[in-house]
This record gives structure tokens, C-alpha cells and sequence, in this order.
């Protein structure tokens, strides 16, 4: 805690795993907050620091002992590992530090999200708390308990995933408002908002003609952490505030309290990736980024409709080149209305053809847009045009646009993003013959998959890579739901129809020059998965290459040790640069 008024800083918790999502109570005398326990964990341990002996004694433990496993979801990729015997619990803590934190949750859950109710008696959080939620790792419900602790109250139906709730007095009662969805569509089902009285009762759907996910889905590789994407209330309690995306941008929408039509609040061509209200819900905080600026903090007047943009932390741009995407609409091989971007190499001269690359966003349920990519414009600043697109499988563009993709991997996301390749090189100045293609995760999967049906790209470089679905089921920390829920596919039942989507099979007909990066501890998509590629290929005696990355998981291009991160991007670069001539006098300035 530091006084806003500036003074030293204090530190109000020293429990024994570290503290996260702190809130305040209403009145600003207590936080509720997140912790992992230990199942091993005494609650007069709470406090206690695990002291040197103690690592050293847990390090030789994990070192020199076997690991018994008896639960289904046994690792986890920001664990970087098997799971440890700890679950994340609620806490609540005197907010000057004074008092020992009181445990309000308990059992082998994860409980995450807490906020308290405007009366401060109650807090609210999402939780897991099925008997069988190693079997249904994406499902959660809304809870609410005493803020000075007692018996937990259930209020959704466990039939899909909720959270990030918030409490709200409407004109008809009190409520809390969350978002989720039933599992209407499988593991793409948008989610929406929701309100559940908090006596109980059943879920009312807010945003149903809301065509639109709730959330922030724009992709990005310059934030670190996430940021609050609302509800927020009105002070009557008739509106509600929240963030959705939509055809790439990120924006604050509104909607009646007993549910309706929703309206944009405050948009634009860029992601607004976050946002808090103050007391009154009169005026906004918000968090924004464009495709040219990495992100600033703005205020926002709602009454007024006015915006103001407050920080300008970002000053290395003023002596760096920055590129702004064009956005083109274009028809996909079906007819469907799609849009891709361009960011033009620095130093474009028109009359000129430029290489280029080709990006592929991740997920499959994720979104390229008007946020900050890094990547982007580095390759930009190296002399590569870069062209990205939303295929079938891409949030922002509907239901059916984002589970078009399940059980097609490989299809109409695929000629999608052929489509876009072919109108990028229809606008004039890209060199058909020196197009690269890169992605992550998703991105890698399609990267391989690709390569191994088309001879068009003169290089790939794939990131945490998917090439074989039969094996990816029992090493992925995901993979044992993921097929089922993605590939419509049992991998006892299917398996010729998982080998007919798995890029290892059609190695034979790869050409194309490929860099395989991978983490060595990533559990998303184990590097496991990335050594079957690279073998496959190097046993052709084909031109690849692997970069493996120590200590790191499927994050490392967000979030990684920035060392590593740098690594990646210099090996991205000398792959494309070895396999894609350029040529120096076509930029001014020259390269």
C-alpha cells in the first residue's frame, strides 16, 4: 500500500505463496485477495515465509523423489510442470496490514475473481467446485460468501463457464452480473452477460441480440497481465457498462440492466483494453492501444461524450519508424464479407514489389485487430510488408463465424487465409515469390499444416506448434478436452480422421524452408509436438531448423524472460532475411 499522496510504501500481506486480484471493501478498510494453499499447509503456516531450508528441502524432494499422480489434469503451462498440491483461496486482510488475513474458502478448488457486494458483507467469486472438474477444466459458477466468512451460496446452474462477477442494486433487487455462457455451441459459444438474483434463482440473459463475445479478444504481444473489462453500473442500476469485440476492435458497450438492445458507448480503430468506473460511473479510466501506440491511459466523460488522453509513457516512438496498417475488405472463396490488413515495409516507394510476411493469430478463438504488435513492426522496420486476417475460427465476427472453424481445421479457415494472400498480392506492391508465413500455437498448427499443402510461401517459421493431434491428446495440458470440444474427434474412435488433421502427415509434400521454435516447458502445446515436425522433416533431409527455448512456456512471446523473447525475434528475423531476398535501394531510407 502507498498513500496517493505519495510517502513510502507498506507492506500489508506476508502470506506464506504470494497474494494476487486485491479489492477493496466499499468503506477502504479491508482487501479481499487470492492465495495459493498448499493441500500440506497448516493454517498456522499461513504466515510463515518458507525459509531457506525449506526450498532447499521441497528442490531435493522434487529432485531425488517420485511424483505420485492421481488426478486427471495433472500439469498446467503456466505451472511449466505437473501441477502442485495447491489451490488458489480467498482471503481477507485488514487493508493496513495490522490484522492476520482471514481463509473465507476452502477445499481442492480454485477459486478466483473476488469482489465485494456494495454493502460489504458479502464477496463474490467464480469457482470450480465440481466433483468432477479435472473432467470439465473450462466450467465454473458464481459464489457468494459472508465477508466474515461461513457457508458458500451457489448461484449458477454449472453448465459452463462464469465469471468476472459484480454485484449491482437494479430498480427490481440485487443481483450479481457475470459473464459466461451453457456450452450452447461447445468451447467457441460467445460469452455474455448474464444477472442472477443473490437469494437465487434462474440466470437472466442481458446481451442475447448481442451478436458479440463479452472480453477483450484482441490479440497483442506488448501487455503483460490482463486488465478489469468491466461491468460496470450505472448509478440507478439501469445500466450497464462492459467491454466486447467486434471486427477487431476492442470498445465499451451499454445495455439495460433487464437485458436488451446493446449500444456502443465509446469505440474507434483500437482496443480499449480495459476500463474502470469511478463512484458516480460518470467518468471512465480507460486503457487503449492502437496499432501505432503500444497504450496510454485516458479518462472518459460519459455525460459529456468526452474523451481525454492523459499519459504519454511511450516516448522512444518519437525516434522510432512506426507503421499504421490499411484495412481491406475483401470476399472470402464463398462469398462471406471478410477484412485483412497491411502494414507497408518502412521506407515504401511506390512502383516498388516487397516481400512480405504472412501472420496467423492463435487461439483459434482469438482476434487480430487495431491493438500493438511489436512483431509487426519490427518486421515493418526489417523491410516486410506483413498481412494478417481474421479466418473462420476468429472471434469479433459472430457465432457462426467463430465455430465455423470446429471440426474443419484445415479447411475453410485455410483457404480463408489463401484468399487473403492472393488479395494482398492483387494490391500492387508485394512480391508473390517472397511471402513468409509465421504463427503461433493455432498460428503454428495452420504454419505446418500450410507448408505441407501449399509450395506458395518461401519461408515459415512456426512458434509452439501443433503437428500431430493423436499424441497431442495426452501431453497437452488442454489436450484430453480440446479434441472432443474442437475437432468433433475421440482419439480411440477417430483415429484416421485426427491423423487426416495433423500436419505430420503430409510431410512429403513440404519445400518450403522451416524454423520450428519451440518452449522446452510448454504444456499448451508440448514441445513434443515441435521435435515430431522437425524430425519428420530433417529424416527428408528438407531445409529446417529448431530453436528450442530453456526455462520458458507458451507464453514466451508476451510474457517471457525478455532476453528470450529478443532471441526469438533475432532468429524469426535471420530465418525470413536468409530465405527472402531484399534489396536496399527499394526503401528510402535505405535499409
Amino acid at each position: 500500500m502507498v498513500p496517493t499522496t505519495g510517502g513510502e510504501a507498506y507492506q500489508v500481506t506476508k502470506v506464506r505463496r504470494g497474494a494476487g486480484a486485491p479489492v477493496w471493501s466499499p468503506d477502504g478498510t479491508k482487501l479481499a485477495f487470492t492465495s495459493a494453499i498448499d493441500v500440506d499447509d497448516k493454517p498456522e503456516d499461513l504466515e510463515k515465509p518458507l525459509d531457506k531450508k525449506a526450498k532447499e528441502t521441497l528442490d531435493k524432494k522434487r529432485r531425488d523423489e517420485p511424483t505420485v499422480i492421481n488426478r486427471l489434469r495433472m500439469k498446467a503451462d503456466m505451472a511449466m510442470g505437473l501441477l502442485p498440491p495447491r489451490y488458489s483461496q480467498v482471503l481477507v486482510v485488514d487493508a493496513g496490514g495490522k490484522s492476520s488475513p482471514k481463509q473465507l474458502t476452502f477445499g481442492n478448488f480454485n477459486h478466483m475473481a473476488p469482489q465485494w457486494s456494495p454493502c460489504g458483507k458479502h464477496i463474490a467469486f467464480s469457482a470450480n467446485r465440481r466433483e468432477d472438474a479435472d473432467w470439465e477444466p473450462w466450467f465454473s459458477d458464481i459464489y457468494i460468501v459472508p465477508a466474515e466468512g461461513g457457508e458458500l451460496k451457489k448461484l449458477t446452474p454449472s453448465t459452463g463457464p462464469c465469471g468476472n462477477p459484480r454485484f449491482v442494486l437494479t430498480p427490481d433487487g440485487k443481483f450479481v452480473v457475470y459473464a459466461g455462457h451453457n456450452m450452447e455451441h461447445g468451447s467457441p459459444t460467445l460469452a455474455r452477460l448474464w444477472k442472477v438474483p443473490i437469494e437465487g434463482g434462474t440466470p437472466v440473459l442481458l446481451t442475447g441480440s448481442f451478436d458479440r463475445s463479452v472480453g477483450d479478444r484482441c490479440a497483442g504481444d506488448s501487455r503483460f497481465g490482463g486488465s478489469d473489462n468491466g461491468p460496470a453500473f450505472s448509478k440507478d442500476g439501469r445500466t450497464i457498462y462492459f467491454v466486447a469485440s467486434d471486427q477487431g476492435r476492442s470498445s465499451i458497450y451499454q445495455v439495460p440492466s433487464e437485458g436488451g438492445e446493446v449500444s456502443l458507448v465509446l469505440g474507434g480503430d483500437r482496443q480499449i483494453s480495459g476500463f474502470t468506473a469511478d463512484d458516480s460511473c460518470s467518468k471512465f479510466a480507460i486503457a487503449v492501444c492502437t496499432p501505432t501506440r503500444p497504450g496510454e491511459i485516458g479518462s472518459y466523460d460519459v455525460h459529456a461524450g468526452s474523451e481525454k488522453i492523459l499519459t504519454s509513457v511511450n516516448e522512444w516512438l518519437d525516434g522510432t519508424y512506426i507503421t499504421a496498417p490499411d484495412t481491406f475488405p475483401f470476399k472470402a472463396e464463398d462469398g462471406l464479407q471478410e477484412y485483412g490488413w497491411i502494414m507497408k515495409p518502412v521506407g515504401f516507394k511506390q512502383g516498388v514489389k516487397y516481400p512480405a510476411v504472412l501472420e496467423i493469430h492463435g487461439g483459434p478463438h482469438s482476434m487480430y485487430g487495431y491493438g500493438f504488435f511489436f512483431e509487426f513492426q519490427l518486421l515493418a522496420n526489417k523491410g516486410y510488408a506483413v498481412i494478417y486476417t481474421n479466418p473462420r475460427g476468429s472471434e469479433g465476427f459472430g457465432q457462426e463465424f467463430v465455430k465455423a472453424v470446429n471440426g474443419d481445421y484445415g479447411g475453410m479457415d485455410y483457404q480463408d487465409l489463401m484468399t487473403w494472400t492472393d488479395v494482398a498480392i492483387q494490391q500492387g506492391y508485394i512480391d508473390k515469390d517472397k511471402i513468409g508465413v509465421t504463427g503461433g500455437s493455432y498460428g503454428g498448427f495452420m504454419t505446418n499444416w500450410m507448408v505441407g499443402h501449399t509450395p506458395r510461401y518461401a519461408a515459415a517459421v512456426t512458434l509452439r506448434s501443433i503437428s500431430n493431434w493423436l499424441s497431442f491428446h495426452g501431453v497437452s495440458d488442454i489436450g484430453y478436452t480440446f479434441l472432443e470440444r474442437e475437432l468433433y474427434a475421440d482419439v480411440w474412435k477417430d483415429t484416421q480422421r485426427l491423423w487426416d488433421f495433423s500436419p505430420l502427415k503430409y510431410v512429403d509434400n513440404v519445400t518450403t524452408p522451416v524454423m520450428v521454435m519451440h518452449s522446452e516447458n510448454d504444456m499448451r502445446c508440448p514441445i513434443e509436438q515441435g521435435e515430431q515436425f522437425y524430425v519428420a522433416l530433417k529424416k527428408r533431409k528438407m531445409n529446417v531448423e529448431m530453436v528450442r527455448f530453456p526455462g520458458s512456456n507458451h507464453e514466451l512471446s508476451r510474457s517471457g524472460r525478455p532476453s528470450l523473447r529478443v532471441a526469438r525475434l533475432n532468429h524469426l528475423l535471420r530465418w525470413f532475411d536468409t530465405h527472402i531476398a531484399k534489396k536496399a535501394g527499394d526503401y528510402e531510407p535505405a535499409l
